[in-house]
């Protein structure tokens, strides 16, 4: 999955593609590269990252689907938002993933959404929102705590007529560092629950932090987390380098027979 966030302020690549010639440049070179899914998102959802309204998320993420699903028709799209009706708009204009942060918690419309429209649903878990979300890092056991908490989801998305779930244990999201690791570490837990999991590192503060070394230099530990993942279990990788996770899955799918 690639990741191509058409906002002024992603703690990577905020402010690289928000005209459509440099948003169908990138989604083309990603595509190119390897990419599976397109994410495409319009709410920075980094720590202390603004509110963003409605309408605006809507002007950043509906005009960049369209342009990408009538430049490439056969690419998946999935449109990175935690609200029901710019999800709702962005599977009618193209999508066809619905990727939700909140894991519904910050719209209660989303699963009855998700289900009447029948699409896939990635559920991921955070707690509270972006700008506070780092002060909820409480938990007695993380991944006890995760599996509960996907458990009531996944009943609740099931009953609401969602067929398709991945899971995404939110790697950032009102975690520490460590339990960032202790997560990456015990990922094959979460293999009990049935469902595909998604790993997000790309770039994250539990690589460049622990490394010491700005966001622009933590490539090699993205790599290096997204190895050890799909070493865990995970089906799918949510990067901002698409052509070195397209190696590395190759070598470690060679390595594994």
């Amino acid at each position: 999955m690639g990741i191509l966030n058409v906002t002024p302020d992603s703690f990577y690549d905020g402010g690289r593609y928000t005209g459509p010639n440099a948003i169908l440049a990138r989604a083309e070179t990603m595509l190119r590269e390897g990419a599976t899914i397109l994410d495409i998102g319009g709410y920075s959802t980094r720590p202390q990252a603004p509110e963003v309204p409605v309408e605006e998320e809507r002007q950043r993420v509906i005009p960049a689907i369209q342009a990408i699903r009538k430049a490439f028709p056969d690419c998946f799209i999935s449109v990175d938002t935690f609200r029901a009706n710019i999800a709702e708009e962005a599977i009618n204009t193209g999508a066809d993933i619905i990727n939700d942060v909140s894991g519904g918690e910050l719209d209660n419309a989303m699963f009855d959404t998700a289900g009447r429209l029948q699409v896939p649903y990635i559920l991921m878990h955070m707690r509270g929102t972006p700008q506070n979300m780092n002060k909820l890092t409480d938990y007695e056991d993380i991944v006890l705590e995760l599996v509960s908490y996907f458990e009531k989801k996944i009943y609740l998305l099931h009953a609401a007529g969602v067929k398709d779930i991945i899971l995404d244990p939110g790697f950032g999201f009102a975690k520490t560092l460590d339990q960032n690791y202790e997560l990456l570490r015990r990922l094959p837990d979460l293999a009990l629950l049935g469902l595909p999991v998604l790993a997000g590192l790309s770039r994250k503060s539990m690589t460049y932090k622990l490394l010491d070394v700005p966001v622009s230099e933590a490539l090699a530990g993205t790599i290096a987390l997204n190895t050890i993942a799909l070493m865990q279990g995970a089906r799918i990788l949510r990067v901002h380098d698409v052509k070195e996770a397209i190696q590395t899955i190759k070598l470690y799918t060679k390595s594994v027979g």
